[in-house]
């Protein structure tokens, strides 16, 4: 007798922990190829698991299988899965990789280990005087839109260059380098100039940065386009879907 509909798939299909161990395995080896055709040292990247697909049972699944990194993009669901029952007490270095308003700092910074996506300077004015008040200081990326998508957040280059001499003036903010992403069109091709135009963009800043002002970090790539990034230079790469695929 043949099985009610749909019970046979359910029955073959791995569990959640399993799944996301070999996609984590998968997208790990693909680094440390990518890195090695750059002649890079795999260690020196930093993989961010993006989770906002996801609740927090699968979030506590990837941090088990061994990534301790892991970003979201937008503040409310990063509030919620810091304080998630199958998260409380697991080594997770959380990141902000989306938007943030100015009215979600106050809140946000306790939390995010670092900002990614400080687009304007307004928002980076903010972060500083929140951080003040709270007494911490808060590591951020300057996100660089070098695709020239218009609908896409961040600085041009030329306003990065305006506010360099600046930013050691701010207190309670540690800008530790940029962040980009790749042009929605074009495919990997595109996307590898996009990241060689913020490393580019980097070296032009670093020449030019006033003392103590190292910008070492590139924040660039996700899923579709992670090892052209890595080939470029990045120093962490944003890997959602390549993490979470064929879960139900």
């Amino acid at each position: 007798m043949a099985p009610p509909r749909g019970e046979g798939t359910i029955a073959h299909m791995p569990p959640l922990a399993d799944t996301v161990r070999r996609n984590l395995e998968s997208v790990e080896s693909r680094i440390a190829g990518a890195a090695t055709k750059a002649g890079r040292d795999p260690s020196d990247i930093t993989l961010v698991g993006v989770a906002k697909y996801v609740d927090a049972a699968a979030t506590a699944a990837l941090v088990e299988a061994g990534c301790s990194v892991i970003g979201e993009s937008r503040p409310q669901q990063l509030w919620s899965k810091a304080e998630a029952p199958e998260l409380a007490g697991k080594p997770i270095e959380w990141r902000l990789i989306g938007h943030l308003q100015r009215n979600k700092i106050d809140r946000t910074l306790p939390i995010a280990r670092e900002i990614q996506s400080v687009d304007s300077e307004r928002l980076l004015r903010a972060i500083d005087a929140s951080a003040a008040k709270q007494g911490l200081t808060a590591r951020v990326l300057l996100e660089a839109n070098c695709s020239g998508d218009a609908e896409k957040h961040g600085f041009s280059s030329e306003e990065l260059k305006r506010l360099l001499p600046e930013l050691p003036m701010l207190k309670s903010v540690e800008v530790c380098g940029l962040m980009t992403m790749a042009a929605r069109e074009g495919g990997p091709t595109v996307a590898r100039q996009n990241f060689a135009a913020l490393r580019e963009l980097r070296d032009t800043l670093r020449a030019e940065a006033p003392p103590g002002l190292t910008l070492d970090e590139l924040s660039m790539g996700m899923s579709g386009d992670f090892e052209e990034a890595i080939l470029e230079g990045a120093t962490s790469v944003r890997v959602g879907s390549a993490l979470w695929s064929r879960i139900e």
